[in-house]
């Protein structure tokens, strides 16, 4: 069998048209069970609209307390809605995971109050 170069393939690949290249990457992603998220919306005339799936659940992840530790206990415990302890335990254990697949808007107001708090967060 003869050995393609990668510069062969890359020559033919821009010989082809948008479409094509788009049907192409379709293909290997399937053969190859990978996605790269992304939807393609076909138009008359072979116009791609292309449209970034955006994430709409979100893990917030407590890194750092910061310098003010009880307003984050109360942040955690209200926005939770769980006592005093079970937030003061789940502060302290930094780092820790404190809510799963929370929603776009939930998110920012949370992200918001524990940064401005001091806390160092991350989300995933």
């Amino acid at each position: 069998m003869k050995q393609i170069t990668k510069d062969q393939i890359l020559d033919t690949i821009s010989s082809m048209s948008l479409l094509e290249v788009i049907e192409l990457i379709d293909a290997m992603e399937k053969k190859f069970g990978i996605s790269n998220n992304v939807n393609l919306n076909y138009t008359s005339n072979d116009n791609v609209v292309i449209k970034k799936e955006e994430k709409n659940e979100f893990d917030l992840y407590l890194n750092s307390i910061g310098k003010n530790k009880i307003s984050v206990i109360k942040i955690i415990r209200n926005y939770l809605n769980i006592g005093l302890k079970e937030s003061k335990d789940l502060v302290d254990s930094c780092p820790v995971l404190i809510k799963e697949k929370i929603n776009k808007n939930d998110l920012d107001i949370l992200k918001k109050s524990l940064e401005d708090a001091g806390a160092i967060i991350e989300i995933k």
